[in-house]
């Protein structure tokens, strides 16, 4: 028998002062993914993006999410509804299953973004102890970085 790790989930939310236009156009296109991920990541777009982003758009990145070693990861533009939300799903990568959905909301100080992310790690009951303390804390360290920048970029 093959033991599969468990779907585990990650959420976080953050307020920025901009409108739901600004946001969209910002988190719509790829290439602005590389200026709020830590640098340690080696994060690198490997793809030629278009001007606009589409359901259905393929994005290959390079990664080095443990140790310095790149890995390849492609992921797909699954769904759109502008301004709203889009999702995006791995197709090839780091992990069994990435599901990543970015959720736009207009508030009264700005607009209230949301991730939330369903991955599956790969190799079954060793891959499961990893997502339970590495691969979660490692997240939560990405958005924690990505949350600063965030307010780095849109704050007067």
């Amino acid at each position: 028998m093959i033991y599969l790790a468990p779907v585990n989930r990650f959420h976080r939310q953050q307020r920025l002062p901009i409108n739901i236009k600004a946001a969209w156009n910002f988190f719509s296109r790829p290439e602005n993914l590389a200026r709020i991920t830590p640098p340690d990541l080696g994060f690198e777009v490997t793809s030629t993006l278009p001007e606009t982003m589409y359901a259905g758009m393929i994005i290959s990145y390079r990664v080095c999410p443990f140790g310095g070693i790149a890995v390849p990861w492609v992921t797909e533009i699954t769904h759109i509804r502008e301004p709203e939300f889009f999702i995006d799903e791995q197709r090839s990568g780091p992990y069994r299953f990435w599901h990543h959905q970015h959720l736009f909301e207009e508030v009264a100080d700005g607009v209230k973004m949301t991730d939330i992310v369903h991955y599956q790690v790969p190799f079954g009951l060793f891959g499961h102890w990893l997502s339970a303390g590495l691969v979660q804390r490692r997240l939560g360290g990405i958005f924690d970085y990505r949350q600063q920048k965030l307010i780095d970029i849109f704050s007067d």
